[in-house]
């Protein structure tokens, strides 16, 4: 197969993939990295590299996920709590994997859209990465995200954009 079209399957085949349709094998290391390291490739102005990502595994993933689960029940009105989307939460997360943080370093070099446009980019290259690995994921933008600051001990120019769940697929 040429790369053309091995590219242009990659691409067509690029689905938001969600925590319950993954299996329980682990997402290995050297998989991992290479996810990672595609982000690194995104095109940003004047090489800011403004993408933050945090990896979660094992029991710091499932704090993450309380945290998410404890910030929902603080910020939704009683009158709009909903119980089901609160253990959702807690499933996504005993659910997937690998649950990275998706935050951007405002450099003050470049207009702010530009360096959320290069972490969207990252984002699109890990994502596409994971096809190629048969990794299932996608991202979320829950709105407790702009409440994670603190947890994430993110600085005064970061800001959390969301979290992608990442999981071996189902066979």
């Amino acid at each position: 197969m040429k790369k053309s079209e091995i590219l242009k399957e990659i691409i067509e085949t690029r689905r938001s993939i969600f925590p319950k349709d993954y299996s329980t094998e682990d997402i290995q290391q050297e998989v991992l990295e290479e996810i990672l390291n595609a982000a690194n490739f995104a095109p940003n102005h004047k090489r800011t590299k403004p993408w933050r990502f945090r990896v979660f595994r094992g029991e710091e993933k499932l704090n993450l996920g309380k945290e998410l689960q404890r910030l929902y029940k603080e910020i939704t009105p009683e009158q709009l709590f909903l119980q089901k989307k609160y253990e959702d939460i807690g499933n996504k997360f005993s659910k997937s994997n690998v649950v990275l943080t998706v935050s951007v370093n405002f450099s003050g070099l470049v207009p702010e859209w530009e360096e959320i446009a290069a972490t969207a980019m990252a984002v699109q290259n890990m994502h596409l990465t994971c096809v190629a690995n048969n990794v299932g994921a996608y991202w979320g933008t829950p709105g407790m995200k702009d409440y994670l600051g603190k947890f994430l001990e993110l600085e005064e120019n970061q800001k959390c954009y969301g979290l992608f769940f990442m999981g071996m697929i189902q066979n």
